[in-house]
């Protein structure tokens, strides 16, 4: 497997953005409601519309955030993280001082940005140590979309990411995972195997502890008495997770919600797992992927933009209908970006 980036005919980061964006616009109407109460709003869910005018939430908000600081970052050279923080900080708190930062944003990453606009505060002391919410994790995708990464600078620009607003150990391991899945969906990898090598990467990545990237992040962390027991932490749980979506895979029930096999989604680990279980249930199917995840108790919101990017990460840009596309709010920036990344490298 390479790690050159995506394949251009496939255009494999210009349907995970698209995905996510879409995924986004059709949960957010659906977020805060039970099932019966989406199907009593929306009809039957394999039905689902896409709301006119097709609007996002913070969640794809934050992921152009992320995409404008990497490409700042990337534009200066090698990526490092003296050179990814400063631009992706200046991005979320120009995200927390927008006038279209009105879509519900989370607690977290409202209080972490308010800290991190004080220019002379070290990003450390922002970090929410104790919040493992899904917010760092539902923005992430586009670290690994972004060609020409090795693995430890996808590890640490997606961890590093995570710690300015939701340091918990959980919520790194989590944002770490789910760039992980969209780089290999990216790369073409089997979609029968996944889950497999999700488990195996959690594995490897259990102790390990990007210094270089976090500093010295785990000190903050009262009950870990060295930084491999930090993350081992945040490792477990979703190694956890990850056994129960394989669980419930083993025994498909796409008429159920998926919340109940694998969580609500508000947590970072959960939100994970649940997109994943859509994305899974529907692995050729994409709006119906999408479907499932918008029809859920949970975070249906995140869980839907999440398995939007999986969805477009293994499918490509084709995956999505031209009409629900022409739809969607800030289309002409995740196209930008999608074509960014999808361009061969010279």
């Amino acid at each position: 497997m390479t790690t050159t980036g995506t394949t251009p005919t496939k255009r494999a980061a210009t349907g995970a953005l698209v995905g996510l964006a879409l995924g986004d616009a059709l949960g957010f109407p659906t977020e805060f409601n039970d099932v019966p109460g989406i199907l009593a709003k929306c009809g039957p869910w394999r039905e689902m519309p896409l709301p006119r005018p097709a609007i996002v939430t913070d969640d794809t908000q934050m992921t152009l955030a992320l995409a404008r600081g990497i490409r700042t970052a990337t534009d200066r050279g090698r990526i490092g993280p003296l050179r990814l923080t400063r631009p992706v900080r200046e991005e979320f708190v120009d995200w927390y001082h927008s006038p279209e930062n009105n879509r519900a944003p989370g607690n977290t990453c409202l209080r972490a940005c308010s800290l991190l606009n004080a220019p002379e505060r070290d990003w450390h002391e922002a970090s929410q140590i104790g919040s493992k919410g899904c917010g760092a994790n539902m923005r992430v995708v586009p670290v690994g979309l972004v060609p020409g990464w090795t693995e430890e600078e996808r590890a640490g620009a997606a961890q590093l990411q995570s710690a300015l607003t939701h340091g918990h150990p959980t919520a790194l391991a989590a944002s770490d995972l789910t760039a992980h899945a969209v780089f290999l969906l990216a790369q073409g990898v089997e979609v029968t195997g996944l889950v497999g090598r999700l488990r195996s990467y959690a594995l490897r990545q259990r102790t390990r502890y990007h210094e270089r990237w976090l500093g010295d992040l785990w000190m903050r962390a009262t009950s870990d008495a060295t930084p491999e027991s930090f993350m081992a932490r945040g490792w477990d749980e979703c190694l956890a997770v990850l056994d129960r979506l394989a669980a419930a895979l083993r025994d498909p029930a796409p008429e159920l919600d998926p919340c109940l096999a694998t969580g609500e989604g508000w947590i970072a680990e959960e939100a994970l797992a649940t997109a994943l279980h859509c994305f899974l249930l529907f692995p050729d199917e994409p709006l119906l992927a999408l479907r499932r995840a918008a029809c859920t108790k949970g975070d249906s919101d995140s869980i839907a933009c999440l398995a939007g990017a999986f969805a477009g990460a293994h499918l490509g840009a084709e995956a999505w209908p031209r009409d629900w596309e022409g739809r969607i709010e800030y289309r002409d920036e995740l196209l930008e970006f999608g074509a960014l990344w999808d361009a061969p490298a010279p």
